[in-house]
């Protein structure tokens, strides 16, 4: 048993939606470094010259793409391209999300189709598109970005168009292992706590009593610390696990 291969993933294509800031960002340059060449895919490709040069450093092949996972039309380009760029596609990390913060009785219809949109309309695009691709090939990797949100209702802020989409990723997570194992296609999902980011202000007195302090490690997670978990979930380390949500929170869901 050499477990540096089982974790390893060179020759292999992964694609990280949502990879050019954030926690996407620090999945991407954990695949990277694991030796997969990597594809990012956003919306806004400001970031993109600068992510792509840190993916190239671990000497990997590394491109950015314009794509709106929320368009079916948009995904099917985004694998068209892959293929044509790299030869092959062999991981995908739906990574893309959003979030609003606001109470029950305020969130409009708009504001909660919005976040179901991003959360779950394009995770299952994107999943039934490369699976397609995945189960025609004879195998494949889906892991999809969840959060403790889908277990526990978050504090101070309110956010239930939030916590019942990736309540709904984690349900699509299971039932598209269960359809997909015959294929040789795995899925899984990471669940993370809090994590610092330039849009999580982890430090702040008005959320730091409860996001940090709550924690049973009293700290916030950082995109370098949850990049391996996908890593894991990615490669061969993880070859008899699917359907799983692994959780990485500090501790933040024990009490």
């Amino acid at each position: 048993m050499n477990l540096q291969d089982m974790f390893g993933l060179g020759g292999r294509v992964a694609v990280v939606t949502g990879g050019t800031r954030g926690i996407g960002e620090g999945i991407a340059e954990g695949l990277a470094a694991a030796g997969a060449d990597v594809a990012v895919a956003a919306r806004n490709l400001e970031d993109a010259p600068s992510v792509v040069a840190a993916l190239e450093a671990y000497g990997v092949t590394a491109r950015a793409y314009r794509a709106d996972v929320t368009r079916r039309d948009d995904v099917e380009q985004l694998l068209a391209r892959v293929l044509e760029d790299f030869g092959r596609v062999d991981i995908l990390v739906n990574n893309a999300g959003a979030c609003i913060h606001k109470p029950a009785l305020e969130v409009t219809d708009e504001e909660f189709s919005s976040v179901f949109d991003v959360n779950v309309d394009a995770l299952w695009k994107c999943s039934q598109v490369f699976g397609r691709h995945f189960v025609e090939s004879g195998g494949g990797n889906i892991v999809n970005i969840g959060s403790i949100s889908a277990q526990i209702v978050n504090r101070p802020q309110w956010q239930p168009a939030y916590n019942a989409s990736k309540a709904a990723v984690h349900q699509l997570t299971k039932s598209l292992a269960a359809e997909w194992a015959p294929h040789g296609v795995r899925v899984n999902a990471l669940a993370p706590g809090y994590i610092k980011t330039a849009m999580a202000p982890v430090d702040d007195p008005k959320f730091k009593p409860r996001w940090i302090d709550d924690a049973a490690m009293q700290r916030a997670g950082t995109p370098e610390e949850i990049a391996p978990s996908v890593v894991y979930l990615a490669s061969d380390a993880s070859s008899f696990t699917t359907g799983t949500v692994l959780v990485a929170d500090g501790g933040y869901t024990l009490y």
